[in-house]
Order: structure tokens, then C-alpha cells, then sequence
């Protein structure tokens, strides 16, 4: 069930993502050694519909510092992923931690919860 108020907060947030990522973009122009640890990272995804799976995709690439490369379409047996090109994070972990926090936010909005909320049934740190 989409959320018309979390809509609100996700997009207030994304937008000071997006200014955050610019300056952090900017800053790293003008230091020696700024691009160090670009990686591609693979995010297995708990969006499942089209409309979930292309927010998300969106969201991350008007984000800058990160865009996604590829799409892997789920199955029964995996959820579908993206692969996402990011430029600052310090290792992996770091870069899928702030891509989960994105989906939580995204997922809010579109079933109006987040993945993990107690009426779901699930614990915070399970894949669907």
C-alpha cells in the first residue's frame, strides 16, 4: 500500500542525498587520490515488483557517486539484483549498508512499511 507521507519524507530525503553526493563529488575533484576505491557491489534486492525494482534503480543513479550497471532478474531460488558502480565507499560493506538504508526508505513508501516491521513477520536483518 503506497504511503503518501513517507513519500514526502523519502523524497525530502533523497534530495539532500543527491546535495550531499554533489559536494562530496566537488570535494574529491580537488584531492589527490579522491577516486581510491571505486567497486562495482552486488545488491541483492528485497523490492520485488517492476515499479519497486525501477525506483530503486532510480534513486541510486540521481544519486552521485553511485549508478546502477546491471539488473539481475530474480527467480523462485534468488531475488533480483542490481550491481551498482560506487565511488566512495571505504569497502563493500560500507556501500551495501548505505544502498539497504535507501531500499528500507524506498520500501516504506511503496508498501507502507519497511521490510522487517513486526507486522510482517520478518526480522530486521532478513533478505524479504
Amino acid at each position: 500500500m503506497f504511503n503518501p507521507i513517507s513519500a514526502v519524507g523519502y523524497s525530502a530525503w533523497i534530495l539532500k542525498e543527491v546535495v550531499a553526493g554533489t559536494v562530496e563529488v566537488i570535494t574529491h575533484i580537488f584531492q589527490p587520490g579522491g577516486y581510491d576505491h571505486p567497486m562495482i557491489v552486488e545488491l541483492p534486492l528485497r523490492c520485488v515488483t517492476d515499479v519497486e525494482v525501477t525506483l530503486m534503480a532510480s534513486s541510486i543513479t540521481i544519486t552521485p557517486g553511485t549508478l546502477v550497471v546491471a539488473v539481475g532478474a530474480g527467480d523462485e531460488h534468488r531475488p533480483p539484483a542490481l550491481f551498482v558502480h560506487v565511488l566512495f565507499a571505504d569497502s563493500e560493506d560500507e556501500a551495501l549498508e548505505g544502498l539497504r538504508d535507501m531500499e528500507r526508505r524506498l520500501l516504506k513508501v511503496t508498501r507502507g512499511r519497511a521490510p522487517g516491521d513486526i507486522r510482517e513477520g520478518t526480522k530486521s536483518g532478513d533478505v524479504r
